[in-house]
C-alpha cells in the first residue's frame, strides 16, 4: 500500500491535528506491513497558492517560464503525482475560523485539475477521475461542530474537504475529530482518548 500523509497545522509540536494523523499512519502501517509512506508537511514547506502567472504557465506548457514560474509548476506536477500514487491518504485537519488552513486550500487547489482527476461530461455534469482511494481526516477543533452541534453550521473544514474530494470520486472518507479542545483540559482529554480509541479501531 502507497499512503500519503498530510499535515497543515501552524502549531508544531503543539499541534492536536499532527498528533493524531501521526497516530492514524503508525496504527495504518502497523496494519499493513510494506506500506509505504510518503509525508509532506503544508505549513513547514507550503504549497504556493494559485496565481495567474502559474495557471498561464500550466495552460501554456513546461517550457519558456521563468525560475519562478518553472520551480511552481514543478511543484504542482510532483503534489499531483504524489496524490494520485497514493492508495490511502490522511490528512491532518485543525479547524481554523471555521475553515481549513490555507495551506491545504492551496493543496486543494493543485490536485483539483480539469482533465487529470475530474472531466466534465457531454451533459456538463462532473465526473470524478480519482475515485478507489481511502481518504482518512484526522480533525482537531477547538469547539462542537459535529452533526447535531449548535456550531454545526460553522463548520466549513470537514464539509469543504467532503465536497471537494467528493468531487474528483473519492467518497471512501473516513473521520477522526476530536471536538471541544478548547472548552477545558476534561473535555480536551476527554476528546483525545475517544479518538484515539477510533485510531486503534481503524481497520487496515
Amino acid at each position: 500500500m502507497k499512503l500519503l500523509h498530510l499535515d497543515s497545522s501552524i502549531l508544531g509540536g503543539n499541534s492536536v491535528s499532527r498528533t493524531l494523523s501521526a497516530d492514524v499512519v503508525a496504527r495504518l502501517v502497523a496494519a499493513a506491513p510494506g506500506t509505504t509512506v510518503t509525508y509532506r508537511d503544508l505549513a513547514a514547506d507550503p504549497v504556493a497558492h494559485l496565481s495567474g502567472a502559474y495557471l498561464a504557465a500550466a495552460q501554456a506548457g513546461p517550457s519558456g517560464h521563468d525560475a519562478a514560474i518553472t520551480a511552481d509548476l514543478a511543484t504542482g506536477q510532483a503534489v499531483l503525482a504524489e496524490f494520485l500514487a497514493a492508495d490511502t491518504v490522511v490528512i491532518g485537519v485543525p479547524l481554523y475560523n471555521f475553515g481549513v488552513p490555507s495551506q491545504l486550500k492551496a493543496w486543494i487547489d493543485r490536485i483539483l485539475i480539469a482533465g487529470q482527476t475530474f472531466r466534465y461530461g457531454p451533459d456538463g455534469r462532473p465526473e470524478g477521475l480519482a475515485g478507489g482511494k481511502r481518504v482518512v481526516l484526522a480533525l482537531a477543533r477547538g469547539g462542537f461542530y459535529g452533526p447535531g452541534q449548535p456550531s454545526e453550521a460553522f463548520e466549513h473544514g470537514e464539509s469543504y474537504l467532503r465536497a471537494a474530494l467528493g468531487f474528483i470520486g473519492i467518497t471512501d472518507i473516513e473521520v477522526i475529530a476530536a471536538d471541544g479542545l478548547a472548552v477545558g483540559p476534561e473535555q480536551k482529554a476527554a476528546a483525545l482518548a475517544d479518538a484515539g480509541q477510533r485510531i486503534a479501531a481503524l481497520a487496515a
